[in-house]
């Protein structure tokens, strides 16, 4: 059988791919946007890579075709299916259709975490001889593959709640029927497909509405949006998570970086993480990672142990350079929460050294300008903030300096580049945040620097 993907290059899109391929289909697919490191990935499991959306790309007589959610109608590619009568179906429907049906799904949501806690979740498995079937929104240094089959009975999977296709508005989640149910946290986000942040509930309600009585929910216990939409109803167990605060499971920080903290349940002491990441919001992902793991039976001190050899994803604070002193990060914060969040736990780790954020204003909405105040004020932790301002963008950066001092607008990448050189020296600590390719400006920085 012949599976074409359209929009393949996704992060979603392209572990679905692998899957297909490994599970023996035929697959190919086209994108506009390749660049590593999923065409990489992709190209290693032999699936063959389009670039453009256009007709011809169907001349191969697929069998079926799997639409991603970022194309729409008007698009060549997408007429084409129409037109010729082909075949097609969702990313989420076919997931759940072909490889999610009679496995025992552990699903994780929420605006912030889903990926490294998925990593988290499907390391522990593995640590422990699982061999679990995993689909992330990365690539998870454990593993070097953002998705496989597996095989066991469980699959882990990053539960996103953008909409499914052009055709399904639906969020992605509401086709992987979790048994277990990670609710990491819950902000406004995704503007272009929701008009406010009750509109995202709803659809977290309805994800509620399909776990089993017989499951479990996993959630902070200090995240009020979450509540809400728990009282919306909910037929299904809840644990509730907390750090340095009483709850269910408790972590107590040991070091104020994250990087060390004691694991508490039911107030009695489990084991001690320590580990190479940073932030408060990674303690939350480990302790929901450990619940969702003693569920399927996975004693909390082994999840433990499996978190001390856990290697983050490609592009959460991932050290790309050292070079004179002065250290290089890529990662994927692009809302205001991760970017603070991630700004804090380095600040932790680092003490006075100094800080460089540069940011790419590249999701949907931050290029709608949604969140212009909380933006600006995310960043205060560092020493300076290099913003970039394509051509493109709609609205005008300069806005942010009404909300902090330490803003400078760059319109070209040269200008950020020229930048971080007039600032390179030893303890300097630069971190890129972005959730796209940047316009290639990582190797084009080690290269200058």
């Amino acid at each position: 059988m012949h599976i074409h993907i359209l929009g393949i290059c996704g992060t979603f899109m392209g572990g679905l791919a692998v899957i297909a391929r490994q599970m023996g289909y035929q697959v190919s697919g086209s994108d506009q946007n390749v660049y590593p490191p999923m065409s990489t990935q992709l190209e290693q499991q032999g699936i063959e890579l389009m670039q453009g959306y256009n007709p011809e790309n169907l001349d191969g007589n697929p069998d079926l075709v799997v639409i991603g959610n970022a194309l729409s109608r008007g698009n060549p590619e997408v007429e084409a299916v129409l037109n010729q009568g082909l075949p097609y179906v969702s990313g989420p429907q076919w997931l759940a259709e072909h490889v999610l049906q009679n496995r025992w799904v552990l699903g994780v949501a929420g605006t912030h975490g889903k990926t490294t806690t998925t990593g988290m979740l499907s390391w522990i498995l593995e640590y422990q001889g699982f061999k679990p079937g995993f689909l992330i929104g990365g690539i998870p240094l454990n593993f070097g593959i953002s998705a496989r089959l597996g095989e066991s009975d469980f699959f882990v999977i990053e539960a996103d709640e953008y909409d499914s296709a052009f055709f399904d508005k639906r969020s992605k989640f509401i086709h992987y029927r979790p048994r277990t149910a990670i609710l990491n946290n819950l902000e406004f986000d995704h503007a272009d497909i929701f008009p406010d942040l009750e509109a995202i509930k709803t659809q977290f309600h309805h994800l509620i509405r399909t776990i089993p009585g017989e499951g479990l929910i996993i959630t902070p216990q200090q995240d009020n949006t979450i509540a809400d939409v728990l009282n919306k109803g909910c037929w299904t167990p809840v644990q509730k998570t907390a750090v340095d605060s009483d709850a269910l499971w408790r972590a107590d920080l040991l070091n104020a970086d994250g990087s060390q903290f004691s694991v508490l349940f039911e107030n009695r002491p489990q084991g001690t993480v320590s580990w190479p990441l940073t932030g408060e919001h990674n303690v939350y992902n480990a302790l929901s990672a450990i619940a969702a793991a003693r569920h399927i039976g996975i004693l909390p001190a082994d999840a433990i142990a499996a978190l001390k050899q856990f290697k983050n994803v490609k592009r959460r604070m991932e050290v790309i350079a050292e070079i004179d002193g002065m250290t290089l990060y890529d990662d994927f914060a692009h809302h205001p929460t991760a970017i603070k969040t991630t700004l804090d736990g380095l600040r932790k780790r680092v003490g006075q050294e100094k800080i460089i954020a540069v940011v790419e204003p590249r999701s949907n909405t931050m290029r709608m300008g949604i969140h212009t105040q909380s933006l600006a004020q995310s960043l205060t932790q560092a020493d300076l903030a290099l913003i970039y301002q394509p051509e493109n963008l709609g609205w005008d950066l300069s806005l942010l300096r009404q909300y902090a001092d330490n803003i400078e607008i760059c319109t070209t990448l040269e200008a950020i580049i020229a930048r971080l050189k007039s600032e390179k020296k030893a303890g300097v600590h630069a971190l890129l945040m972005s959730n796209g390719g940047f316009g290639g400006i990582y190797q084009r920085l080690k290269n200058e620097l």
